[in-house]
């Protein structure tokens, strides 16, 4: 006699809880219409109004949302960081539905995650998978360094990819997925889905969403650097050239020169062009930043004392 197998207990609860994080899930995403992009996603972050998005979603001031109810109301774009490629918007309600935000850092590669946005135009579509790699140097797609450091194009990938930290998911995402979030089967957020490479998914993690909104942009120090090699007591080693020091800049104050060689911060040597970047970006405003430099090559040392710059990128092609 053939029997049908049943579906066991345990199994069941699984997936109804996984119905039941998926559900919620969907509460807490929106729909952001913008006129440059089209459609994109949003999570609601805090209940009183505040949703993320990536910034390549909303590229206007401007923008439109339409929560998982219906409900359809205007937003402004409250602060914006094409170099992690976030986008902070405000909405005038409150008591709206917000995700519960999970420690990305927590994160271990093969646990199950799912994501929920709005590909194709689809409200609230859920995909699952699992989680490739935490740390992009990790993942083979960082770019060569270039002569100058740029300001990253939030339209490039590969700029973008140059100057973040990822969450990699082994995940199914669609054009409309940008902006919306990847949770762990708990359904805390881990993540804001921001493009898709070599068929993986990346997400700008959690803990970078924080810093974002505590206010973490890049200090601006008003430096222009290129990358060079340095010989000193017949040691090769990498050093950042300043090319440019901006009037009325942090760096002017320290007394940093065109022509000095950045070569340390924070007590650090220089690994990568991206070392002295990486510092700027999780650094708190009123922080002593320490700087080791050559000046005609002899070592000297400064201190800058950190201050915010403001969210609308510069218009010059290469800085710090």
């Amino acid at each position: 006699m053939i029997t049908t197998p049943l579906i066991s207990n345990a199994s069941a609860q699984i997936a109804s809880e996984l119905a039941a994080v998926a559900l919620e899930l969907h509460r807490c995403t929106v729909q952001v219409r913008s006129g440059r992009m089209g459609v994109g996603s949003g999570v609601i972050w805090h209940s009183d109004g505040l949703i993320v998005t990536n910034a390549h979603v909303a590229q206007d001031e401007r923008v439109v949302v339409e929560l998982s109810d219906g409900w359809v109301m205007d937003a402004f774009r409250a602060s914006i960081d094409v170099r992690r490629d976030l986008a902070a918007l405000r909405v005038n309600a409150i008591d709206l539905p917000a995700v519960t935000v999970a420690d990305s850092n927590a994160l271990r590669v093969g646990e199950l995650v799912l994501a929920v946005g709005n590909p194709q135009g689809v409200f609230g579509a859920l995909t699952t998978g699992i989680i490739h790699a935490i740390d992009q140097e990790k993942f083979g797609h960082k770019p060569p360094a270039p002569s100058v450091e740029k300001i990253p194009n939030p339209n490039n990938p590969t700029d973008i990819l140059s100057r973040q930290r990822w969450v990699m998911a082994d995940i199914r995402l669609a054009p409309g997925n940008s902006g919306g979030s990847l949770a762990n089967a708990r359904g805390g957020v881990i993540g804001i889905n921001t493009m898709i490479a070599g068929g993986l998914a990346l997400a700008v993690p959690s803990n970078e969403v924080e810093h974002f909104l505590k206010g973490g942009n890049r200090p601006y120090l008003g430096v222009t650097l290129r990358p060079v090699q340095v010989l000193n007591s017949n040691r090769r080693f990498l050093g950042l050239l300043v090319l440019e020091v901006a009037e009325g800049s942090l760096a002017r104050a320290a007394g940093l020169m065109v022509g000095d060689v950045l070569i340390g911060v924070c007590g650090q040597s220089f690994n990568t062009p991206d070392d002295l970047l990486n510092v700027l970006e999780h650094a708190e405003p009123g922080q002593s930043l320490p700087l080791e430099f050559l000046r005609n090559g002899k070592p000297s040392y400064c201190t800058v004392v950190l201050h915010p710059r403001s969210n609308v990128a510069p218009p010059i092609v290469a800085e710090v």
